[in-house]
Formats: structure tokens, sequence, C-alpha cells
């Protein structure tokens, strides 16, 4: 028997769902069910073929024990090692190196300093130069972490004096300053198994639970963009799993975020006919990937920036 793990926290309804679709479509032989984590045993492999990741970014001990299962052989969607690896800065740079336009964006150092520095930890950080910083992000802008999710500790800021009261609250996070986009549409995007999209009309300043009422003018030339964009990216960053983000400005897609390895999948916020999607493309994903578990081989997803990093090749040769 292979099985298939949920590993999930607080979310109810696609856990229940996945599970449930993945055993009405399975093939004889494969099951699935929430993942049961107890005692964790260095170099032990655990019982599943695949677990689905949706809360370790939250809680590190299961980062630690999707990290162990993967070494024994366990296909984890996302790769919790490049998961933990990851961060949004890093996603935008890449994106620059593969062809799809991003906002820009600066890094900026945590205005706190981190515990256990001092002074003379950051001898080799300069001051930095804001109305150079000024000219190329331009205002108004938005300021957020460099890492992490959820629109939390997200600022939109007009002007300078703005942008200095909202970076005087941010403590220890290390923030990223970018253009905002004057977007006439906006689309969040799935990406399962680095093949499989779903563009969806999404309207950001909406009520969260309104987000994805939106209705934007078709236009199948703007769809083929952002699905390339989409597969690009996720196939870059070699994720199984995650959203993008994209602003249109002028008939061009931006894309905004796209650090989302356990994005939102909840019926009552992506709407009935999203979700059935996501449900019936992941379970199906999921069992293809444990119809392919192989006991004892390193079973994970690696991105084509790892693989080209292994082999010193660039990007562009894969």
């Amino acid at each position: 028997m292979k099985k298939i793990g949920i590993l999930h926290g607080m979310e109810n309804t696609f856990p229940a769902a996945f599970v449930e679709r993945v055993n009405l479509i399975a093939p004889e032989g494969i099951r699935a069910e929430p993942v049961s984590v107890g005692k964790v045993v260095q170099g032990e492999a655990s019982e599943y073929a695949v677990i689905v990741d949706r809360i370790s970014q939250d809680v590190p001990f299961y980062r630690s024990y999707l990290k162990n299962v993967a070494l024994t052989g366990t296909i984890v969607i996302n790769n919790p090692f490049w998961w933990s690896a990851d961060e949004k800065f890093f996603n935008n740079a890449l994106a620059t190196k593969i062809g799809v336009p991003v906002p820009n964006t600066v890094l900026l150092p945590s205005k706190v300093r981190p515990d256990d520095t001092q002074e003379t930890s950051f001898r080799n950080l300069a001051m930095m130069p804001w109305e150079e910083i000024y000219q190329y992000i331009g205002f108004p802008a938005f300021m957020k972490p460099h890492a992490g999710g959820g629109w939390k500790n997200v600022y939109k800021v007009d002007n300078p004096d703005q942008l200095f009261q909202a970076y005087d609250e941010t403590g220890q996070l290390v923030m990223l300053l970018q253009e905002a986009i004057d977007f006439e549409s906006y689309y969040r995007c799935y990406c399962i198994g680095g093949k499989h999209v779903r563009i969806m009309p999404y309207e950001p300043r909406n009520p969260h639970h309104l987000r994805y009422a939106a209705d934007f003018p078709e236009n199948p030339a703007l769809m083929k963009t952002m699905e390339d964009y989409v597969l690009r990216l996720n196939r870059a960053l070699g994720y199984d799993f995650n959203t993008v983000e994209f602003a249109v400005r002028d008939g061009i897609p931006i894309a905004i975020d796209f650090c989302n390895p356990a994005p939102d999948a909840d019926v009552y916020s992506v709407g009935e006919t999203n979700f059935e999607w996501v449900v019936e493309t992941a379970a199906a994903y999921a069992i293809e990937r444990a119809l392919t578990y192989e006991e004892g081989k390193l079973n994970l997803t690696w991105g084509d920036f790892t693989k080209a990093g292994v082999t010193n090749q660039p990007l562009t040769s894969f």
C-alpha cells in the first residue's frame, strides 16, 4: 500500500476534500489520509510515499520532520529543502534572469539589529542611498517582508515620511521596497506539478472573501502569456504547488508575488469552481507522484535554478 498524506493546520475544506478525492479516484494500492506525526527518529523512513505540505512554513518541527522523511525517500510537495532556502527577493531576482517582468524592487536591512549582533556586526553595511532608491522605485510603493506571506506587515507608502514611519514598525524584519503597479486587471494563477495552470481573475482591493469575484475583459493573448510566465517561474523554482499573481499594466502581466508554496485553497475564498479544479488537480498529481515513488531513492522535485547550479550551466540551458 502506498500512502499519500496531507500535513495541514487550521484549514479545513481543502485537506478533507483532497483526502476524499484521492481515495475516490486512486487505483488500488494507493490511499490518502491526514499525516500523523509521532516519534521522529533521525534517518528513519516514514510510512508515506507522498506528503503534501500545507503548514511547515509556520511550524519548524514539521519542516525538520519533512526534511528527515524526504531524505529517506518520501516525495514531499513542496521540496522542504528548497522551500527553506527560498524567499521573495530571490524570486524577483530570478525572474529578471528568465524573462518574466517584475516590479522594480530593492532589499532593505532590518530597522532593528538582529539578536546577538552589535553595531560592529554591520561594518560592511553602507548608508542606504535613499534618493537613488526613491528615483528607482517611485511613489506610491509597497514595503513588505522579504520572506513570509499572508499580507502580514505590508505597507503602502506614498512618500518618504510614510516610508520611514512604516519602517520604524518593522523591527527585525528584512523588508522589500517595491514599485506599486497601477494595474487595469489582476490575476492569481495556481500551478500544480509544474504543468497544470489555473488562471483566476482576482481583485486584491476587495475584502478577502470577495477577491475572486472579479470580472475582467477576456484576452486570449494575455492568458497565453501569463501561462507561459507561470510555467517558467515554477519550473525554475521547482515548486510542485504554488500560486503566481500578476498585475497587468498597459497589457503587460507583471509578476507581483510568486513565493506561495502553501496558497489559499479554501472553498469559501477561492469559490466552488476554482476549489474543484484545485482538489481534482492536486489529487491527480499526488497519485501520479505516488505511482513513480521508488523506495530508497531521493524523490524530490528540484527546479531549473538548482539544476543549473549543480551542473554550472546558465539557466537558459534548461
